[in-house]
């Protein structure tokens, strides 16, 4: 995608007007599809159904990017005591490396930063190693890493951002 493509990209708050609750669970889908088969246990986006996409959106602060009228990405971030924690940060997969995951990012770090969270945390998968390097490249450090219950090896990897 084009620097000119790219532009024409722009952000929405998931609020109450928000309708396109289908859209947006098949974009979460697809955008965590790569996953299956790969990750033990499965990704909790397997789970997400519309009345639990609705729920997290009145528990935590979502928006969307989109282009013209197609949904092309979303991020949910739910503030905590200490700083946000950054969930379902999803990309369509034949829009992914064109710059909106970033921006979802920076959306994400502007709403922490407003709160006055001092940093931004969130988790991925052990085995996605290049989750993780690109999750680097965005300035996140591994902090821990955690097992899933009834697993006796690490089975997620904690990473957080200092916010300046």
């Amino acid at each position: 995608m084009s620097a000119a493509a790219r532009e024409n990209i722009r952000t929405e708050r998931i609020d109450q007007r928000f309708e396109r609750w289908e859209e947006l669970l098949d974009l979460i889908l697809r955008s965590f599809a790569y996953m299956d088969g790969v990750i033990d246990p499965p990704s909790s986006a397997r789970r997400l159904t519309v009345p639990a996409l609705k729920e997290k959106a009145l528990r935590e602060i979502g928006f969307v990017a989109v282009e013209e009228d197609r949904l092309l990405g979303c991020v949910f971030v739910n503030e905590r005591v200490d700083d946000f924690y950054l969930g379902k940060l999803a990309v369509e997969p034949q829009a992914q490396g064109s710059g909106i995951g970033r921006k979802l990012l920076e959306i994400a770090e502007f709403q922490a930063r407003k709160s006055g969270k001092p940093a931004i945390e969130l988790q991925t998968r052990v085995e996605l190693s290049a989750n993780q390097d690109t999750f680097r490249h965005f300035g996140f450090t591994e902090v821990a890493r955690t097992a899933h219950q009834g697993y006796d090896r690490p089975t997620s990897v904690t990473m957080r951002k200092a916010l300046s």
